[in-house]
């Protein structure tokens, strides 16, 4: 299954959209990241009380507003990518990312400008989160249009390897700041840099994608319904629950053995900070490292095949491996465990964008991936922590393995519905 027909000129071409698409990608998140391992340090100078809960709660409101968000901007910048153009879109939501970045970099602090600090604070989250909604739904989009065609898993896949990529130089950066700074020099200023670094690199990606080619026709952007919630539901209702159905489960299961599994180590398996740390490094630097190859595997063995297979394995394998971890002693196994998580979430996430983007036409595509994305995302994907430590305080917290395992079942039974061949991005196979 080589790609056809493609010169090298447009190979080459073909390849350059891709990086420059998912440079953005990797930037926003790098950004949207920093503020979750960086609010230890910002918390007290937005939120003075003498309880350190406290303010972190309210650190983490803040983060949660920016999920919040996100349906919001899959919902404008989808109807954007699909009225005005993809490139447009990836541009804007980016610009808006810097902006958000350069707001908390700059910003004063409470004692400074009083009240006024933290609803500062909300701003730039909110704006920060609506850039991120856009930039799902538009980069899937635009990374499925310009892949070569017998090769979309494996070129569709750097969308994950950058998402991934984000999260981990977010953690990068803050160590190198932890090693260089005092504990006093990162909670007095220290915490800023790594947004002055995320809006410096936020316009290198600007200048990368303003020289990126349309994926859209003048055709498809001018159709009246195009980028419309009625064009999108008149027509492909089905198709938008279907992938409501399985982001659902993909989100929750990645966000249990993503950002939520630091916590688990510590709270539930008794895990230094540190080491749980180490483990969770290594264990996402292996999982960006997977996703091409399981998207190569699903140019091999179709998309459907690799989403019953996530299912499956997913419905299978989450209590045993929650339950091994809940009582790991040696870091070594917890990141084998860990990382055996991460292979079978990456039959998702692999393809995850590519999936979405092959159920819907061109005229309502960003629209559809990104609004039916951001509402699972923010439902499922957003809620895991909240929901895992709740069960937890209530001493139930084997009821949360059983959850992410009812919600990978119903990610298998929505798999069952996707078409054996691509309904609208055509293969040669």
């Amino acid at each position: 299954m080589t790609s056809i027909h493609y010169t090298g000129e447009e190979r080459s071409k073909r390849i350059f959209a891709i990086v420059g698409a998912s440079s953005g990608n990797l930037v926003e998140w790098f950004d949207f990241y920093v503020y979750a391992f960086c609010a230890i340090y910002f918390a007290p100078a937005f939120f003075p009380s003498d309880d350190p809960t406290v303010q972190l709660l309210n650190t983490a409101g803040v983060f949660a507003a920016g999920f919040l968000m996100r349906p919001i901007g899959g919902w404008i910048f989808g109807r954007l990518a699909d009225r005005r153009g993809r490139k447009n879109s990836l541009m804007i939501s980016v610009l808006m990312m810097c902006f958000g970045s350069l707001i908390i970099a700059c910003l004063p602090t409470y004692a400074s400008i009083g009240a006024w600090a933290p609803a500062l604070l909300l701003l730039a989250r909110l704006i920060q989160g609506l850039s991120v909604g856009g930039e799902y739904g538009t980069t899937a989009t635009y990374m499925s249009e310009v892949a070569l065609r017998g090769q979309r898993g494996f070129f569709a896949s750097f969308q994950y390897v950058t998402l991934i990529g984000g999260q981990l130089l977010a953690v990068l950066v803050v160590v190198i700041l932890q090693q260089i700074l005092t504990e006093e020099e990162l909670r007095a200023w220290g915490w800023r840099i790594p947004f002055v670094v995320g809006a410096v690199a936020a316009l290198i990606s600007l200048m990368l994608r303003r020289s990126l080619e349309e994926t859209s026709s003048a055709e498809t952007r001018q159709d009246k319904e195009a980028g419309t919630i009625r064009g999108l539901f008149r027509h492909h209702t089905a198709a938008f629950i279907t992938v409501l159905g399985y982001t659902a489960g993909g989100s929750l299961i990645f966000y249990t053995f993503t950002t939520y599994m630091q916590k688990y180590l510590v709270n539930t398996a008794g895990m230094h900070a540190k080491n749980a740390s180490y483990v969770m490094t290594g264990a996402l630097f292996v999982f960006m490292c997977l996703q091409p190859l399981f998207g190569m595997l699903s140019d091999r063995i179709g998309r459907r095949t690799s989403m019953l297979l996530f299912g499956a394995l997913g419905t299978l394998f989450t209590v045993p491996l929650l339950m091994a971890l809940k009582t790991v002693e040696s870091p070594f196994m917890a990141f084998v465990l860990i990382t055996l998580a991460l292979c079978i979430v990456s039959l998702y996430t692999s393809i995850s964008g590519l999936v979405k983007a092959e159920m819907f036409p061109p005229q309502v595509r960003a629209l559809g991936v990104g609004l039916a994305y951001a509402v699972a995302n923010a439902m499922f994907g957003g809620s895991a922590e909240y929901v895992a430590l709740g069960l937890k305080t209530l001493g139930m917290e084997n009821t949360f393995y059983w959850y992410v395992t009812v919600m990978m079942a119903v990610a298998f039974l929505f798999s069952l519905r996707l078409p054996k061949q691509a309904a609208y991005l055509h293969h040669d196979h």
